[in-house]
C-alpha cells in the first residue's frame, strides 16, 4: 500500500518531471539537465522515479532490477540489490565500550569496504577521535590525526578542517592506519572515541530535508534515498555529529573492491552530488548479521542488537553499565550509546 507523502514531495516530482519533459519537447537535441547527467548517470527513469515510500511492490522490483543492470554495465560485476523492509518488533541500537577501544581504525576500513564508499576521494563514515585521558571527552582536545607520521599538536589547517565536518578532506590516509607500522595504538595516556551516525530517535537531519529524501525507518535506521536527494546539504548542517558526507566528485570504487550484496537504502553505489551516511549496514542487519564494524573489532568493543528484546546484550548493557550519550543536551535521543565496561 502506498504511503501518503507531504505535498511538497509530490510537488518536487511534478516540477522535475514537467521540467525535463518540457525541455525534451522543445529540442530533442538538448542534453538532459546537469543534475540528471551528473547525479544519476543520465538515466531518465531513475531521475523521474517516485519517492521510495510511494513505490508499489511491482515498481520497486523494477527499480532494483534496473540498478542491478546498471551495476553490471558499470562494474562488469553481477550484484544483488535488496529492498528488504524493517522487521516488526525490531529497533536496532549500538553500544561501544570506551574502556576497550584501542583506536586501531579497523572499523573505519571495514565500513568503507562493506558499504562501497568512494576510494578516491575516500569517504569514511566512521571517524575515530583521540583524547588525552586527563581531559576527558573535550572536543576542543579531539585529535583525528593521531596516526599521522607527525602526531603532535594539530596544525592550523588541521584545526580548520576538524571544525568543518562538511569538509571532504581525508582525515587520515589508509596506508597509515591499515597494516602500516606508522600507526601504533593505543597511545599512552589517551583514549579513543569512534563517531558515526547516531541513528537518532528524533533526527534533526530529517526535519530539515526539504524534499524528504531522508527519514527514519521503523527499526530505527535513518536512511537516504539517493535518487531523491537534491544535494542541498541542509542535513549535513543540521547533524550535530558531523556524520553525513557529500559526494563532491563521482565516487570511485574499483570492480574488484565492489561489495555485490547491496540494499537500495544502504550500500548501493552512490552518485555525484548526493549525501550519504552510516545505515548500521542495513544490507547485513536486516538479514540477521552484525554490522561490518562490529565483526572486525579485534577487542570486542562494539555491541549491536535489538533494543526491544529484553534478553539482548544491548539491553543488558543499558541496564547495568555506565552509559554516555554524546551531546545528550540536544535531545536527539541517539540509538548509539557509549559505555564503560570496567
Amino acid at each position: 500500500m502506498k504511503k501518503n507523502l507531504p505535498r511538497r514531495v509530490l510537488a518536487r516530482r511534478k516540477f522535475l518531471k514537467d521540467s525535463v519533459v518540457s525541455a525534451a519537447g522543445i529540442a530533442a537535441g538538448l542534453s538532459l539537465p546537469g543534475v540528471l547527467a551528473g547525479c544519476i548517470g543520465g538515466d531518465l527513469d531513475a531521475f523521474l522515479q517516485k519517492h521510495f515510500l510511494e513505490l508499489t511492490p511491482a515498481e520497486l522490483e523494477k527499480v532494483v532490477r534496473r540498478i542491478e543492470k546498471d551495476n553490471l554495465k558499470k562494474f562488469g560485476k553481477t550484484t544483488t540489490v535488496s529492498a528488504k523492509p524493517a522487521t516488526p518488533g525490531v529497533s536496532f541500537a549500538y553500544a561501544l565500550d570506551l574502556s576497550r577501544c584501542i583506536g586501531c581504525r579497523r572499523c573505519v576500513h571495514a565500513c568503507v569496504k562493506e558499504n562501497n564508499q568512494s576510494r578516491d576521494p575516500e569517504i569514511q563514515w566512521i571517524r575515530v577521535l583521540e583524547f588525552p585521558k586527563e581531559k576527558g571527552i573535550d572536543f576542543s582536545e579531539a585529535n583525528p590525526y593521531y596516526c599521522a607520521p607527525s602526531a603532535g599538536p594539530l596544525s592550523d589547517e588541521q584545526k580548520e578542517i576538524l571544525a568543518n565536518p562538511e569538509s571532504q578532506y581525508p582525515l587520515y590516509k589508509k596506508s597509515e592506519t591499515e597494516g602500516g607500522s606508522a600507526c601504533k595504538v593505543p597511545r599512552t595516556d589517551h583514549f579513543y572515541v569512534p563517531i558515526q551516525c547516531q541513528q537518532c530517535e528524533d533526527p534533526p537531519c530529517v526535519k530539515v530535508c526539504p524534499v524528504r529524501a531522508t527519514w527514519k525507518e521503523s527499526d530505527g535506521i535513518v536512511v537516504v534515498d539517493y535518487n531523491w536527494c537534491i544535494g542541498c546539504r541542509y542535513c549535513m548542517a543540521a547533524c550535530p555529529y558531523g556524520a553525513r558526507h557529500f559526494n563532491w566528485a563521482e565516487p570511485k570504487v574499483a570492480p574488484d573492491d565492489l561489495n555485490p550484496d547491496m540494499h537500495y537504502l544502504g550500500n548501493r553505489p552512490r552518485y555525484r552530488g548526493v549525501v550519504e551516511k552510516c545505515t548500521f549496514c542495513i544490507q547485513r542487519t536486516r538479514n540477521g548479521r552484525y554490522p561490518a564494524c562490529v565483526e572486525i573489532c579485534p577487542v570486542g568493543a562494539r555491541k549491536f542488537g535489538n533494543l526491544l528484546d529484553p534478553k539482548s546484550e544491548i539491553r543488558s548493557i543499558l541496564e547495568h553499565k555506565r552509559v554516555l550519550i554524546l551531546k545528550n543536551d540536544l535531545a536527539t535521543h541517539p540509538k548509539f550509546f557509549y559505555f564503560y565496561g570496567l
